[in-house]
């Protein structure tokens, strides 16, 4: 049963300090939702999670069932089972989706899938998400819209099934129809409760589709305040003025 556990994380870009000491914890079964304004540091605590570069950890740990991912390339953390949907999912020109999937796929399990049995895999997956089969054969986001761009990285998680699933906004530019999609197979990956979801959005729409169990609110790099799905609601209805002013102070 996975747990992804973040002690006191600080984080700076470009040696500005964004993190300010992240505490935050994501076991199996559970799915945590990040809320909070521009700036706050929400997308820095996804990226530093799955190892960009740009983000430079000056303190605290990021476990993953006990091992630290920060000791971890990019590429272990992933076969760790660390999955980013990043918020502006990137072109790759020359790679198919099918063989960049079968690639990660490989990867992930440490052996590669037998052909056939990967092509009822995908195409069973791609149904589900309503993608046309013709994107197999597509390169990895080129000339996709933002709504596809968006079911292709679920798409990628439901064949990955890592332990944690880090969504960076996967909510943003998604239309009432995409938005259903694509919460409806966040959904599927969380059935059998054995994985972890940290959820990031600006907005309670997503969570109307995928309800969380805890909500915590970034402002000024840190955790200014918690609760269950009624503190999403709270948010909607006052927004971040009061936490922002909160975290400023602290």
């Amino acid at each position: 049963m996975a747990t992804l556990e973040i002690r006191d994380l600080h984080v700076a870009v470009e040696d500005k300090e964004i993190l300010r000491g992240v505490n935050l914890t994501v076991r199996a079964g559970e799915t945590h939702a990040i809320m909070g304004p521009n700036g706050s540091g929400k997308s820095t605590l996804a990226y530093a999670i799955a190892g960009h570069p740009k983000y430079d950890v000056t303190g605290g740990e990021v476990l993953l069932d006990g091992e630290n991912v920060l000791d971890m390339t990019v590429d272990e953390r992933a076969r760790a089972g660390v999955f980013l949907a990043m918020q502006y999912p990137v072109e790759v020109p020359g790679v198919s989706v099918s063989n960049f999937l079968r690639t990660a796929v490989t990867a992930v399990r440490g052996e590669a899938p037998k052909l056939r049995d990967f092509s009822k895999e995908m195409r069973g997956a791609m149904a589900e998400l309503q993608i046309d089969p013709a994107f197999a054969q597509r390169n990895l986001n080129e000339g996709f819209s933002g709504g596809e761009k968006k079911r292709h990285e679920i798409l990628q998680l439901e064949m990955l099934k890592p332990k944690v699933a880090v969504l960076d906004e996967t909510d943003s530019g998604l239309d009432i129809d995409a938005l259903k999609v694509v919460s409806e197979g966040v959904n599927r990956f969380r059935e059998g409760g054995e994985t972890g979801v940290l959820l990031i959005t600006h907005y309670t729409r997503i969570l109307r589709y995928v309800k969380p169990d805890f909500v915590h609110v970034f402002a000024s790099g840190r955790v200014v305040e918690e609760g269950g799905p009624e503190l999403a609601e709270l948010l909607e209805s006052e927004g971040y003025e009061k936490f922002t002013k909160a975290g400023a102070s602290a």
